[in-house]
């Protein structure tokens, strides 16, 4: 079974970039598709971004040319490098885990999940 962790989350102003970071173990990293979530107070949680095991990425349209996901399989890490943020992308990012090979937006399609890290967007 994978364990996850994010990292890299922070207080930031508009117009700022971060790039998270989200760590696996316990598992066989390339076996699984990596997938990011973002949950806002109140909110239900979204799909962000998701990256197959053969590299092959989707994005939502909400932040498709400002985010893009990237893995690196030497290190079992997958990045979200959030570019141009905004006020509305404060929220919890999770990393989820998907034993598949495609990318895919469905969120029940990941039962593995990290315990999240927040980004705060500042106007």
């Amino acid at each position: 079974q994978v364990q996850l962790a994010e990292s890299g989350g922070g207080l930031v102003q508009a117009g700022d970039s971060l790039r998270l970071s989200c760590a696996a173990s316990g598992g066989t990293f390339t076996r699984y598709t990596m997938g990011w979530f973002r949950q806002a107070p109140g909110k239900e949680r979204e799909f962000v971004g998701s990256v197959g095991t053969g590299g092959i990425t989707n994005v939502a349209d909400s932040v498709k040319g400002r985010f893009t996901i990237d893995r690196d399989n030497a290190k079992n890490t997958v990045y979200l490098q959030m570019n141009s943020l905004k006020p509305e992308d404060t929220a919890v990012y999770y990393c989820a885990a998907a034993s598949r090979s495609w990318a895919t937006s469905r969120r029940n399609a990941y039962p593995y999940w990290g315990q999240g890290t927040q980004v705060t967007v500042s106007s």
